[in-house]
């Protein structure tokens, strides 16, 4: 008893013991431990909208090639059917015929013209209709088909008919002799056999179609999901993984020469490009920051530079009086010269405060603002006389400024250069436009920057500047209505052209 007891004690531990343990199994996630992208292949996913939609398009396809099949054998098989069993009444007529009327009873006749399973057989000759085997009485007038003139039609829709027509239909056949003389022979037959092999013979080709159909449809699946889903997947994975983290590693395109592997390079690509492009725009949140920061400070100073300019106005010494304009517009410039990085990370410029203005008055003060001086890179205007241009002062004066200030950083980090360098201004209008070319005797631009000039942060051979110079400048032509381009460049000079509206 006691053993009994201890044994009942006992019994229960072992399923506790594996209910722990199965609890302890199923508390561990297998699928963390398998590779990322083991993990990603094995997670069950609902089928995506392209993949149903090619399963169906090819269920569908895969049912018409069946509906194709099957209807034609259909009008195949009833036609078979019935041509057997006119050649056999011919041929049990035939026989009946070829021996003295009186040597074959009445209802020997009968049963040999009656093997076919046929109810009256009439030939006809010359003219003339011969009943060899008498028809029964039906309930129902019986339908004709001729074999002898029949259209595509007719021929698909009689099968059709014989399978949904009424249970006592009949059917009258005739059909060209084979054995024997006669325009026609013509036999009654009932439809029910008909219709009973002809239910047997659609269900079997109905479902060696189906078979076929599957296993084809299925083939047919397979390969443009291999082909086609597949890369198609894979491609919609790089760009979900793009959108949730731009820097995330990029998938290496393949090397398929379709239009699958063309799609893969170009979002490689744009990827790239995007990634670039979102560095840029950081680095302009950072230097929008940071002029954001010193602009308050900045600002002090000039103030107190203005305050120190406005004391020296006072001041009868020639050489102050000379130089107190260019230090007023110095300043004056100053704060919107700093305040380029960050305006270039607006969505756009300030619209244009159009007014007519002398160009050759905008080019001098440009001039003097951007460095040139006749004791070093010295200016060389060949401007028609009372030209006017209609621009906003400011905006016109930083596109020339920003022009004439790297062509003279251009010329003066040449090491090889042993003479003072000059800056060309030339103007005309024509065709309602005006054209403002600044060319300068400099190194050039290396071909590696020619194309890239008006990008964000890309610099030519001075290495001073930001890069946004340019870029500036462009969109401040674009403002205008007109354009600002490289027109030329070469070891022996750089061209620029800027094209207002008049």
């Amino acid at each position: 008893m006691t053993e009994r007891n201890a044994i009942e004690t006992r019994l229960p531990t072992r399923p506790r013991d594996e209910t722990g343990l199965i609890a302890r199994l199923q508390a561990v996630r297998l699928p963390e431990l398998l590779p990322p992208i083991w993990r990603e292949r094995l997670t069950p996913r609902a089928p995506d909208g392209l993949s149903s939609r090619l399963l169906l398009l090819t269920v569908a396809f895969t049912l018409a090639v069946a509906a194709l099949i099957i209807v034609p054998s259909a009008a195949s098989f009833q036609e078979r059917w019935l041509m057997d069993r006119l050649q056999a009444a011919e041929l049990a007529s035939v026989g009946v015929e070829a021996l003295p009327y009186s040597a074959v009873e009445d209802s020997t006749a009968e049963q040999l013209l009656s093997i076919g399973g046929v109810q009256s057989v009439v030939v006809g000759e010359q003219g003339v209709r011969r009943l060899l085997l008498q028809a029964p009485n039906l309930p129902r007038a019986p339908d004709l088909i001729d074999l002898r003139q029949r259209n595509v039609g007719a021929r698909l829709l009689d099968p059709w008919k014989t399978l949904f027509g009424h249970p006592d239909r009949s059917i009258r056949v005739q059909a060209k002799p084979r054995y024997r003389s006669g325009d026609f022979i013509e036999i009654l037959a009932p439809a029910q056999p008909l219709k009973t092999e002809l239910k047997s013979f659609l269900l079997n080709s109905l479902t060696m179609s189906l078979l076929i159909a599957v296993v084809a449809g299925g083939l047919l699946y397979a390969g443009l999901s291999f082909l086609v889903l597949a890369p198609l997947r894979r491609v919609t994975r790089a760009i979900e993984r793009f959108a949730a983290d731009p820097e995330s590693p990029a998938e290496t395109p393949s090397d398929r020469k379709d239009e699958i592997g063309r799609v893969e390079r170009e979002l490689a690509r744009m990827q790239e490009e995007v990634r670039q492009s979102l560095r840029s725009r950081a680095r302009l949140v950072a230097l929008g920051e940071a002029v954001a920061k010193i602009n308050h400070d900045l600002r002090n100073m000039l103030t107190s530079a203005q305050m120190a300019s406005e004391r020296l106005s006072s001041s009868s010494d020639p050489l102050v009086a000379k130089a107190l304009p260019r230090l007023e517009r110095a300043l004056g410039r100053a704060a919107a010269l700093a305040r380029n990085v960050l305006e270039y990370g607006k969505s756009e410029e300030a619209a244009p405060q159009r007014q007519k203005m002398l160009l050759a008055r905008a080019v001098a003060v440009a001039a003097e603002d951007a460095g040139l001086e006749e004791d070093g890179v010295r200016l060389v205007r060949d401007l028609p006389a009372r030209l006017t241009v209609n621009a906003d002062s400011d905006q016109l004066h930083r596109i020339l400024v920003n022009l004439m200030r790297n062509a003279r950083q251009a010329i003066e980090s040449d090491p090889a250069r042993d003479k003072k360098g000059r800056i060309t201004v030339r103007a005309e209008a024509r065709d309602g436009v005006v054209a403002v070319r600044i060319t300068d005797d400099g190194p050039g631009i290396p071909d590696r920057l020619a194309g890239r000039l008006f990008e964000a942060f890309v610099s030519g051979r001075a290495s001073e500047g930001t890069g946004l110079g340019l870029t500036i400048s462009r969109e401040l032509a674009a403002n205008h209505g007109g354009e600002l381009r490289l027109l030329n460049t070469s070891p022996e000079g750089t061209t620029f052209e800027l094209r207002l509206p008049v």
